[in-house]
């Protein structure tokens, strides 16, 4: 091989090393908005991160807006509490059916009329080529395949979606 197409390739390979490193990076911090947009109830936030075809099942935008809303404020005055929302991890990213995709694991810790609830569950992370930034869906609603053949038809992944592991702890308030 000349040394031309040595140094083409050598920077090709830094070139694409160095956009996939950063795209897993945005994954991680885009989830972690999310994450803290859920705890600081900004649902502007976490509608933009949600996945568009979800958020069209909800009614669109200012409907989805208002039912995350009146949720949180119903369960606000039932006592429940969210404690923490934590993002640990991403899988690696992988390019399947034309989309960029990962599994995101958090762990959340609510708090409710005498019971903690502690939940590691899993979020699927679609980067939004145009936006340049990720989409999320919960994983475990893929395994639902009438809701998958809506909100991503003709769906399939060669990534591991892990079932979501719930706590439920009694508690004195």
């Amino acid at each position: 091989m000349n040394e031309f197409k040595k140094i083409l390739l050598i920077t090709l390979v830094t070139f694409s090393v160095s956009v996939f490193s950063q795209t897993k990076e945005d994954a991680l911090n885009d989830a972690k908005i999310t994450s803290r947009a859920t705890l600081e109830m900004d649902f502007k936030t976490v509608l933009k991160h949600t996945l568009p075809k979800v958020v069209d099942m909800m009614g669109g935008e200012e409907a989805a807006f208002t039912l995350l809303k009146s949720t949180f404020d119903t369960m606000k005055t039932q006592g429940f509490v969210f404690e923490k929302a934590d993002i640990n991890s991403v899988s690696e990213i992988i390019e399947e059916q034309g989309q960029y995709r990962c599994i995101i694991e958090g762990y959340n810790q609510m708090k409710m009329t005498g019971q903690r609830i502690r939940s590691k569950s899993y979020l699927l992370g679609v980067y939004n080529d145009t936006d340049k930034f990720w989409w999320f869906v919960e994983a475990k609603q893929l395994k639902n395949k009438a809701l998958v053949n809506v909100v991503l038809p003709n769906f399939e992944t060669s990534l591991e979606i892990p079932d979501d592991d719930v706590q439920v702890d009694q508690i004195e308030d």
